[in-house]
């Protein structure tokens, strides 16, 4: 990079120098006819797609360097639209050109194109459907063709339908031979309008007909490709100039509302015209290639010397990347420059890497524990049912339902705290009651409150509104009830709470149960984490009830936290934003 920045560097000076020596030698008396077609196209293409010339000055600026040619965009009243040049600087006299896609010039433009631009398309842009089907005509049409030996050349117009031409001359005493080619090969099907033309094409040949009534003459039916006949005449097509202008006036003031308005193009020479011609000698071209090659030696040679000294580091960082995955490496820092930063992020880097491979086994092993024990039981309980050992009744069958629901309930707990984590959890937020919400949750646990002997009550002073996901707010608050219970012995009570404090909405759930021990309180919210720790399940859970919690609280931009004194129960408080 070093030497690529050097190379252009050196060479960009170069150019500068001999550009402006050889500037004279390099004007131009005027702007070559070529380039003027040139830019007349490109600002016709730009018309016919565009309504307006609001965002032509970059095009205009791009075309003026490109060509050496200075550009002006003016209205027919010479108001100014767009120019390449600074402004006031010169006067236009005859503009060279009228640039409109719907009336090309004769002299700037290829004859068979028509008088009207094909890339105005408007209304005709074909529909995706119509595209196949045309596109199945051209193939049928193309393909039979061939069979008959006729050479053929398809071409896309900007619209999406394609036309042929017929590119193997025939003599003319084969003309009726090839009429019926043509006719067998369906040719004449190109002309008829697909479904998305129908309307636009009824338009033209309605303004058409219009046009025509004031002449005298009758209605006339407007093809695909914009050819013509008389309704009443089928014989006669595109034979009358005043009925073919009556169409392309019909054309132009169905498209009027899809193109620019007309402008007019002025094109003159950059260059002053009466500067003195001076040419670059051979020993002046070649002191500038001397000096030019001495500074890119030097600079090539600075270049490698200090680039050596730099990757020297980058080497190393390398050679501990490619050591095999299992190898914790770690690069010496030996400077406080960016290689220096890069290689204290490298060794960053591998210490959460080491982080993350102890969490990831830790995970592996809980979350084989947390299924190995319900499987176990119930194969254990199906082997027993098939050596008849045990009755398969309600019994057993109640016995297997419970450790395939506490499977499911592990199962759908690990869903969604990997939800969670990886930010694919979508909440649908809607303004909610807060007390409703904690009657709803109350309800849902009474089932099982009341066999545990334990009282569920609700405190809230006010009636309070939070915009929250009424499932994930019930599934949070719902956690920490369903926690209360397990860890609330007979006769105790969980007493749910609602208030405002600091403008922030505080959810509170408060039982009277063993506590935690405060050396255990930084770990409550973590993924499987137990102050049982062997494990038995006494109190149930899968132990990501908490985890779970903890990012669906986030997840609403809000927190969670528990403070505990050890017999006499837990406090968990959640605080949410206020509508």
């Amino acid at each position: 990079m070093s030497l690529l920045v050097a190379a252009c560097s050196v060479a960009a000076t170069t150019w500068l120098a001999v550009t402006t020596t050889t500037r004279a030698i390099n004007t131009e008396q005027g702007q070559s006819s070529q380039a003027h077609i040139h830019i007349y196209d490109t600002l016709i293409g730009y018309a016919a797609t565009h309504t307006d010339w609001a965002g032509v000055q970059g095009l205009v600026d791009e075309l003026a360097s490109h060509t050496g040619t200075a550009i002006t965009l003016t209205t027919p009243r010479r108001t100014r639209i767009a120019d390449s040049e600074p402004p006031g600087e010169r006067e236009h006299g005859r503009p060279s050109a009228s640039v409109d896609p719907l009336r090309l010039d004769p002299v700037l433009s290829d004859d068979s194109v028509g008088p009207i631009d094909p890339r105005a398309v408007g209304p005709f842009l074909l529909q995706d459907r119509d595209r196949k089907q045309a596109r199945q005509l051209l193939d049928h049409i193309t393909g039979c063709l061939d069979d008959e030996g006729i050479a053929t050349k398809v071409t896309t117009l900007p619209s999406g339908r394609s036309t042929i031409q017929l590119t193997e001359a025939k003599a003319e005493a084969e003309a009726e031979v090839r009429l019926d080619v043509v006719r067998n090969c369906r040719m004449d099907e190109l002309k008829k309008p697909q479904r998305s033309e129908e309307l636009p094409l009824s338009q033209v040949a309605d303004l058409a007909t219009k046009c025509l009534r004031q002449q005298a003459r009758g209605p006339v039916e407007v093809f695909a490709d914009f050819s013509w006949r008389y309704r009443e005449d089928d014989t006669s097509a595109n034979s009358d100039r005043a009925a073919q202008e009556c169409v392309n006036e019909g054309r132009r003031q169905q498209l009027r509302a899809y193109v620019s308005p007309p402008v007019l193009l002025f094109l003159s020479d950059r260059s002053n015209p009466g500067a003195a011609t001076l040419e670059l000698s051979p020993a002046n071209f070649v002191r500038i290639a001397g000096t030019a090659g001495l500074v890119l030696v030097v600079t090539c040679a600075m270049t490698v010397l200090l680039g050596v000294r730099l990757v020297r580091p980058l080497r190393a960082l390398i050679a501990a990347a490619q050591r095999p995955a299992g190898e914790a490496v770690r690069v010496p820092v030996l400077t406080k420059d960016e290689i220096g930063d890069l290689a204290v992020a490298f060794n960053d880097l591998t210490d959460r890497r080491e982080v993350l491979e102890r969490e990831r086994r830790a995970l592996v092993n809980d979350v084989a524990h947390e299924l190995r024990t319900p499987l176990t039981n119930i194969r254990s309980w199906l082997e027993a049912a098939q050596d008849g050992l045990t009755p398969a009744d309600q019994e057993l069958l109640a016995l297997l339902l419970d450790e395939a629901v506490l499977l499911q309930h592990v199962i759908d707990d690990l869903r969604d705290l990997a939800a969670a984590e990886a930010g694919n959890l979508v909440l649908h937020r809607e303004v909610l009651s807060i007390r409703q919400v904690l009657e709803q949750v109350v309800l849902a646990h009474r089932g099982a409150a009341g066999p545990a002997g334990v009282r569920l009550r609700i405190e809230a002073a006010e009636e309070l509104e939070v915009d929250a996901d009424p499932v994930r707010l019930r599934q949070v608050i719902s956690n920490l009830v369903s926690n209360a219970i397990r860890h609330t012995p007979n006769g105790g009570q969980v007493v749910l709470r609602s208030r405002v404090e600091g403008g922030e909405l505080v959810v509170e759930v408060a039982d009277s149960g063993t506590g935690i021990d405060p050396a255990d309180l930084p770990h409550v919210f973590d993924r499987f984490w137990r102050a049982d720790k062997s494990r038995t399940r006494q109190t149930g859970g899968s132990g990501l009830g908490l985890a779970i919690t903890r990012k669906l609280t986030e997840a609403h931009d809000g927190t969670v936290s528990v403070t505990s004194t050890p017999g006499l129960g837990c406090v968990f408080t959640v605080r949410l934003q206020r509508c």
